[in-house]
């Protein structure tokens, strides 16, 4: 497996990261970038990289983010976004 910024590679299939996803289940939970960073226990700015493609979220990460905003699945978000 092999991340490029927020594509991530798995054989021959690449997906992509739904940021606009994101940050609309952020604010529809009523919360911030920077409250969501906080609950998962990264800084804001590590936050706001990952969000924008510049690192990736850990698998830990994720989790907790599904967690803080109540999804039922992270594959929305982190991992259905086919990208051609």
């Amino acid at each position: 497996m092999r991340y490029n910024g927020c594509v991530k590679e798995t054989g021959k299939e690449t997906y992509k990261m739904d940021k606009e996803l994101l940050l609309y289940e952020i604010r529809k939970n009523g919360m911030t970038a920077e409250k969501v960073s906080q609950a998962i226990g990264i800084s804001k700015s590590a936050f706001s990289k990952k969000i924008n493609g510049k690192s990736e979220f850990t698998l830990s990460e994720i989790q907790a983010i599904v967690n803080v905003l109540g999804l039922e699945s992270p594959m929305a978000i982190f991992f259905a976004a086919k990208v051609s």
